[in-house]
């Protein structure tokens, strides 16, 4: 059994099959999905789709891009979203300076406020970062202290990145794109991820294998990864699937 730790089956690109899409996914021997939400309408339907499908579960989160546009009524609704039946997890949440398609100062404001919600609750955080590795970090120790309770999705960083966040308890999620012909210097730093702090994902709709590149992501897809990181790591297929799904029902609190 495997778990995708992170995809957004409430995007638009999966109205036209996602129930399909489910039962391709459980067929292939996907045991949990975590949908995770990056707006605050895409959290009331990754709710919705947890709460119709007994093995997916759900985040509540905003992503960076939504930052310039977020408002206080959002902020107390996200608050609210958290206590929802099937919600896991707080992200995704963080920092985005590649696009930046909100300012980095409301960037920087929409994470501080979120994080001021997540420190008082149980729930583990799924972080996005891209180029922002300084004011990630710096921020996270501020509001949440130098050990926090949760993933770096879609892990970008190198080695001395990486460091800082196993030391600060994180795990590290890998997607689909360290299948890539070009990801030499990405399979390295899966070497040096401890086999108890790994996760796996797809970030489907987004990052499709090497085998299906240009085309839509879908959890099914995770195997590849496993695939991939049993490569990299020297070890069993089953050895990867089982650890990782030991990995992500500790963090996630899954029940099984």
């Amino acid at each position: 059994m495997l778990i995708d730790t992170h995809c957004h089956l409430d995007f638009k690109d999966f109205n036209d099959d996602r129930l399909a899409v489910l039962k391709r996914s459980r067929d292939s021997g996907i045991d949990v999905i975590i949908n995770v939400a990056s707006s605050m309408e895409g959290t009331a339907r990754s709710i919705q789709i947890a709460g119709e499908n007994d093995f997916v579960y759900a985040s509540a989160g905003i992503h960076p891009h939504e930052a310039d546009s977020v408002n206080d009524n959002d902020i107390k609704l996200f608050a609210d979203f958290l206590n929802k039946p099937k919600v896991v997890a707080i992200g995704e949440i963080g920092l985005d300076y590649y696009k930046n398609i909100s300012s980095k100062e409301n960037q920087k404001k929409l994470f501080i406020r979120l994080l001021e919600i997540a420190k008082n609750m149980s729930l583990p955080l799924i972080i996005h970062n891209r180029d922002a590795h300084i004011d990630m970090i710096d921020t996270l120790k501020n509001i949440i202290g130098s050990s926090v309770n949760g993933v770096m999705h879609c892990f970008s960083g190198d080695e001395k990145f990486l460091k800082i966040c196993l030391d600060m308890g994180f795990f590290i999620s890998f997607t689909c794109n360290i299948t890539y012909k070009n990801a030499g210097s990405l399979r390295e730093i899966v070497k040096l991820v401890p086999m108890d702090r790994l996760l796996l994902e797809t970030d489907a709709p987004f990052l499709a294998p090497q085998h299906f590149r240009g085309k839509r992501n879908e959890p099914m897809y995770v195997r590849y990864v496993a695939e991939e990181v049993a490569k990299i790591k020297g070890f069993d297929f089953n050895k990867i699937a089982n650890i990782t799904t030991e990995n992500a029902k500790k963090l996630f609190k899954l029940e099984g």
